[in-house]
Formats: C-alpha cells, sequence, structure tokens
C-alpha cells in the first residue's frame, strides 16, 4: 500500500491544470465545511439574548425557531434537542424499546450507540447495493420473538424505502425509527418523508446540510407523543414539583436556536449549490472507469449531504490507494462508512455481525470514499478532485 501511494504521487501532481498556480495546486479542500451566516446578522439576535438573560429553557428563540422549523420542514410536532445522539436515546426511550432492534451496520457508530445506552441489544442485517440503505428482504428474515423495533438510516440522505418496512413493522408489530440525520430537507414525491415512522430524527451538526452549531431534533406524530419527548428531553420534568420519568438534559439553548433562525433563510441557496457540485462531479466522472458514484443524476428532492463514491474492480488503485493519495494532495477525503459499526469491539461478539452476515455492506465500506461537498466549494476545486481521481486511473 505505501509502495503504491508513493509511485502515484509524483502523477498527481500534473493532474490539475499545469497553468494552475502552485497554490492553488496545493491547496488543501475539506470534504465538508459548515454554512455559516455573516457574523453581523447574528449580533442582534445575541444582542437580545443578553438582554434577556434568557440562555436556555425553551427560551423565546427556541419556541420562534421550533415554529419555523416545523413550517419549513412541513411538520406539525417537533422537538428541539441539544444534538442527534441525545435524539436518538431518547427517541427509543420514548417508544419504550426493548430488546432487540434490526438496524444496519452501515453508518455512523452513534446509531448503534443509542441502542447500548439504552441497553438494547443491536441486530445488524444487510443493505440493498444500490442505495446502501437497509434492505427490507433482510429486515423481515432477521425478525424474531426478542425484535421490538426497526431504527433505519436515510443513508447520505437517500430516503429507505420507507413503505417496505412500514409494511414489514405493522405486520409483526414493530415500532419503526428513523435516523434521519442526513436527510434534512428531502422530500419524497409521494409526500413528507419526515412523517414516516413512529419517530423521525434529525441532526444539525456543524458539516451537515443545516447547521446550529450543534443540534438535533425528533419529528413526532401527534402533539401527544411532542409532549413526552419534551418531558424526556427536560429530565422528565411536567411543572416544577412533578417528574414522570428519568429524563435526560437534552434542550437546545438559545444561541443554537437564534442560529438556526438565521441558517433557514439561506438554507435553499446552500441546498441548491450542494445539487449543482452534485451534477458536476456526475457528469466529469462519468468517463472514470471503476469509479462508481452512490444515488441517481437530478435526484429534485434530495439535499446532497454527501457525495459518496465506490471504488471497484477496474480502477487501477485499491479505495486505500486512493484515499490516501488524494489526501496526500491535500484532498482530505473521508471513507464514511470503513469500518462498519459491526467490526467495533462492542458490537463485534454479536452473531449478527460476522461479515458472512453482511456481504453488501462489507463490500461497500471496502470501496466507499466520501468526495468533498460544501456550497464553499468552488468548480475548479471540484474539476481539481475529479482530474486527481481520472489520472489515477489513468497509472498503468
Amino acid at each position: 500500500m505505501e509502495t503504491e501511494t508513493l509511485d502515484l504521487s509524483a502523477l498527481l501532481q500534473h493532474a490539475a491544470d499545469p497553468g494552475a498556480a502552485d497554490s492553488a495546486a496545493h491547496e488543501t479542500i475539506l470534504v465538508a465545511q459548515p454554512v455559516l451566516p455573516p457574523l453581523e446578522d447574528l449580533l442582534p439576535s445575541l444582542r437580545e439574548i443578553w438582554d434577556s438573560k434568557v440562555l436556555t429553557n425553551g427560551g423565546p428563540f427556541h419556541q420562534r425557531f421550533e415554529t419555523a422549523l416545523s413550517e419549513y420542514l412541513g411538520v406539525e410536532h417537533i422537538s428541539l434537542f441539544t444534538n442527534c445522539t441525545i435524539g436518538l436515546v431518547t427517541a427509543l426511550q420514548a417508544m419504550d424499546i426493548q430488546g432487540e432492534v434490526i438496524t444496519s451496520p452501515y453508518s455512523f457508530v452513534a446509531t448503534a450507540h443509542a441502542l447500548l445506552w439504552n441497553r438494547i441489544t443491536p441486530k445488524f442485517v444487510d443493505i440493498d447495493p444500490h442505495t446502501l440503505n437497509i434492505d427490507p428482504e433482510r429486515i423481515e428474515a432477521a425478525i424474531t420473538p426478542s425484535t421490538s423495533a426497526i431504527m433505519a438510516i436515510h443513508c447520505y440522505g437517500h430516503p429507505c424505502d420507507v413503505e417496505a418496512i412500514e409494511r414489514i413493522a405493522r405486520k409483526h408489530g414493530l415500532k419503526v425509527i428513523y435516523d434521519a440525520a442526513h436527510a434534512f430537507g428531502v422530500r419524497l414525491p409521494t409526500g413528507n418523508l419526515l412523517k414516516h415512522g413512529d419517530l423521525s430524527v434529525l441532526s444539525f451538526h456543524a458539516t451537515k446540510v443545516f447547521n446550529t452549531f450543534e443540534g438535533g431534533a425528533i419529528v413526532s406524530p401527534d402533539a401527544r407523543t411532542k409532549t413526552y419527548v419534551d418531558q424526556l428531553k427536560n429530565f422528565g420534568f411536567v411543572d416544577d414539583v412533578t417528574v414522570v420519568t428519568p429524563g435526560i438534559n437534552g434542550k437546545m439553548s438559545e444561541f443554537n436556536a437564534a442560529l438556526g433562525l438565521l441558517q433557514l433563510k439561506d438554507v435553499d441557496k446552500a441546498i441548491q449549490r450542494r445539487r449543482d457540485i452534485d451534477r458536476r462531479y456526475r457528469e466529469r466522472l462519468s468517463a472514470v472507469h471503476g469509479i462508481h458514484c452512490v444515488g441517481f443524476s437530478g435526484e429534485s428532492n434530495a439535499n446532497h449531504a454527501y457525495f459518496p463514491i465506490l471504488v471497484r474492480p477496474g480502477y487501477a488503485l485499491s479505495r486505500d490507494g486512493l484515499y490516501h493519495a488524494l489526501r496526500e494532495q491535500g484532498v482530505l477525503v473521508r471513507r464514511y462508512f470503513h469500518p462498519l459499526i459491526s467490526s467495533f469491539p462492542m458490537y463485534s461478539h454479536l452473531a449478527s455481525s460476522c461479515e458472512e452476515n453482511l456481504p453488501r455492506a462489507t463490500e461497500a465500506a471496502s470501496q466507499v470514499i466520501c468526495l468533498p461537498i460544501h456550497p464553499a466549494l468552488r468548480d475548479d476545486q471540484v474539476d481539481r478532485v475529479v482530474d486527481l481521481i481520472a489520472s489515477a486511473g489513468r497509472r498503468q
């Protein structure tokens, strides 16, 4: 592997436009970068927070942001959280999930960690080879008397087969929780993605399509469930003297809510820029043998949260060879999601974690590279990334 990377280094030095400045050729290109409003636009909100002395506990910015976010997402009942992970932990508590939960190994570790925090056993099943989402057929085959729920992930923002999953859940009396961390603003042609399942959990982490520095939310199906979720995120308090459940401190602060209100103004513009970058990558990478772009071109309802490629047989380098070569040139790509969650020591002992049970997920994890994509990424930077990949692919 080291030899492969070193041999390629000189070749990649010439992959960019030969007439470009040296500084551009060696410019660091980040895989993600947070979108932020002009600082001066945030200052009036900070002044209001300073004057009110209200920093948390459902203050005025929290209330305004919750209302504005509900309107933007087209949902009636949403609860703001300090982050998505606490949201996942709370969602499982709200649904009183116990025993085993069927989920995907192809995700960020927070998905499965939320199960362990609730003393729930994850049961990993394989993924669809095209969408890289959990495979509904594998779900049904894995159900046992101990199964209480399905936790599915809209991986890279591509919707799961929600109708198939919910048919299975109804048939077997299971709850469905969607980890929608990647799926902010994603819409289905048939309706609102966030209205599927018993609960959906969003992430507003700094590198997501929409961010509040840190943050998250749970979308509930009705007012009663939202009320309970709100109690759980505030230690279980109903009023100042009544605690009805062992909740947690998951409240979003006024600072995060104030930023979120500002961010909503430009999120559509940011998604459009991501869409343009996605299109440029696909058009230029289509001629590179052995490189497969995950997802589908022209997805008008997508948010383009990530741009994953699969490095398949026929390309001149292995996935890791290309990964290291790009990073040597300052293109800071990531291998999302490698290794699989199921391979970590707290999960590897589970019977469902064996590679023989997860051939498609194992293959995807060995081939995936996520390329840079964020609204500040310039067209010439996209072209440089593609040129480096194409040049590496031509090596004899």
